[in-house]
């Protein structure tokens, strides 16, 4: 994988995009060149339309980001793919009606448009029937030597076997006299030189996944490794990078002291994500006014109780707010003075309720929330307060994912389907600690992209 902005982008998927931008540059000057002809213009220099060319490209990629077609599927279902670029170019094509009606000008004409659309398919799905079968294949994939034989070496192997692995694991090596966990590991005794080793198998890196690394790390073994150009990495580091979350289990302070994240430029980057806050909350409170009218009287007619709820979250440093949503539950929900997560199929959930909740119309009144600076667009989910009293008990951690500001959409919301035990928040946790660990505007964007996959296929919605 390859680090952008702080965030871990596979190697394929990068590849696969810049070669899906470039194909769409094509396929906006097919389109312009093959309406040029038919109505016997000039169709003039491609320099001449670069800015035309290059909105069509970047707001068609964005859609292809935003429902899901970089997905683990993609380079691996045709169908999904096939499924997922329609969609995406569809989208594509009405974000740029809108973006021509708001920037007048420099645009291509509705009949580029539509050529460019049918060429562009055809080139993006054509790319994933030549390129998707290689970077599928494990010559693709880099070859990982791991340092370990017991429980954790035995979770990376399951790891390495998920088809959209982009890592094969070459070898284990038992740095111990216990047990192997792993019964191929070659003892460490019967090797006479580990560097070698690496060398004659091609590893590309090296990972260490003792059980127990007081006394037992092979320092020489590892500093000849590096310096033989081969990376080395510690097992939750390399877990973080592959999983997109920060693994709980073998999670210590000193990891999360001395590994990169955290930092200290965030400032600016923090002052950045309040101005869009402010800019884009009030926009969307504009736009959506009617939606939450029209949604609160139906509500009110729905079932009895007031339109809107409001309810006690916890916030940033563990500061409460209340939080504003339209109200999808009976008013008697909670009789009993216990809070409860919402179930699959909750009984508590009303007819108009449902609706909103699979659509996401119930969390537009949370925009106030983000206008007034007690939440952002972009954060962990705040939750109750006792909830948090609970989960603070059970989970490691907990209290650092109220480190950044909570958000109405999230990493875990777009990696994890809604979460209603112990189990589901130990594993949104993870990756609430990944995006406040690795906050950047990057991985903001890629979030809010990707919350029109979780709206359009009805993900984690409960």
């Amino acid at each position: 994988m390859i680090r952008l902005f702080k965030h871990y982008v596979p190697h394929a998927v990068l590849l696969l995009g810049l070669v899906d931008v470039a194909l769409l540059l094509l396929a906006g000057e097919l389109g312009w060149l093959v309406r040029a002809r038919q109505i016997g213009i000039d169709a003039g220099h491609f320099t001449n339309r670069l800015a035309q060319l290059g909105s069509f490209a970047l707001l068609i990629e964005m859609a292809m980001v935003a429902v899901g077609v970089y997905g683990p599927d993609a380079l691996r279902s045709m169908r999904y793919a096939a499924a997922r670029l329609l969609v995406a170019v569809s989208l594509g094509i009405i974000a740029l009606s809108a973006f021509y009606f708001l920037v007048p000008g420099k645009t291509l004409w509705r009949s580029n448009l539509f050529y460019a659309m049918f060429i562009a398919v055809g080139l993006l799905f054509a790319n994933r029937l030549l390129l998707g079968s290689l970077l599928g294949a494990a010559a693709f994939r880099r070859r990982v030597l791991v340092l370990g034989s017991g429980d954790r070496a035995e979770r990376l192997r399951r790891l390495g076997e998920r088809p959209e692995a982009g890592f094969a694991i070459v070898g284990f090596v038992g740095m111990s006299d216990s047990h192997p966990v792993v019964e191929e590991a070659i003892p460490r005794s019967v090797l006479k030189n580990l560097t070698r080793h690496v060398e004659n198998l091609g590893v590309s890196e090296v990972v260490l996944a003792l059980e127990e690394r007081r006394n037992a790390l092979p320092l020489k073994d590892l500093l000849r490794i590096k310096t033989a150009g081969v990376h080395v990495n510690d097992f939750s580091t390399f877990l973080e990078r592959e999983t997109g979350r920060v693994d709980l289990d073998t999670l210590n302070p000193s990891w999360l002291i001395f590994s990169d994240g955290f930092s200290s430029g965030r400032m600016v980057s923090s002052a950045a994500k309040r101005v869009f806050d402010v800019t884009a909350s009030l926009l969307l409170l504009l736009l959506t006014l009617p939606v939450i009218a029209l949604f609160a009287a139906l509500v009110k007619l729905d079932s009895k109780g007031p339109a809107f709820f409001r309810q006690t979250r916890v916030g940033l440093y563990g500061q409460t707010f209340d939080l504003l949503k339209l109200r999808s539950m009976c008013t008697d929900a909670e009789a009993d003075g216990n809070a409860q997560f919402a179930q699959t199929n909750d009984p508590r959930v009303t007819r108009i309720g449902r609706f909103i909740r699979k659509v996401r119309i119930d969390e537009l009144p949370q925009t106030w929330s983000v206008l007034k600076g007690e939440m952002s667009f972009v954060g962990p989910r705040p939750e109750r307060p006792q909830f948090v009293d609970d989960l603070e008990d059970k989970l490691p951690y907990y209290a650092e994912r109220h480190m950044v500001k909570p958000g109405i959409t999230g990493w875990a919301q777009v990696n994890y389907p809604y979460g209603a035990n112990l189990d589901d928040s130990r594993q949104k946790l993870e990756y609430d600690l990944y995006y406040a660990k690795n906050y950047t505007p990057f991985l903001d964007l890629l979030i809010m992209l990707q919350t029109l996959r979780v709206v359009l296929w009805h993900e984690g919605a409960r």
